[in-house]
């Protein structure tokens, strides 16, 4: 059974940084790309980057351009998503995601980030 897991979420203020990190433990597991989701209180699950292994290709999602940047190792099903200048609207669930092969077949638990300003 695979298992994807978040770390590094937690309380920062605006303006501050963080790292989450996404790991892909259990089965034999390859994935074409990995990808971070967010899901915010009373809102839709959305977009927040993703890179696909076999072109190195990153994708953002329009409000985080310029200031995530999404990487990864894909011989360890690994991925990472530094977050900096964070405001108070990116606070979220993020959640990883791996393509198995038929879109975003796999997806973790999520991890809380919270800015505060």
């Amino acid at each position: 059974q695979v298992q994807l897991v978040e770390s590094g979420g937690g309380l920062v203020q605006a303006g501050g940084s963080l790292r989450l990190s996404c790991a892909a433990s259990g089965g034999t597991f390859s994935s074409y790309a990995m990808a971070w989701f967010r899901q915010a209180p009373g809102k839709e699950r959305e977009f927040v980057g993703s890179i696909r292994w076999r072109s190195s290709e990153t994708y953002y999602g329009d409000s985080v351009k310029g200031r995530f940047t999404i990487s990864g190792l894909n011989a360890k099903n690994t991925v990472y998503l530094q977050m900096s200048s964070l405001k108070s609207e990116d606070t979220a669930v993020y959640y990883c995601a791996a393509d198995g092969g038929s879109g975003w077949d796999y997806w973790g638990q999520g991890t809380q980030v919270t800015v505060s300003s």
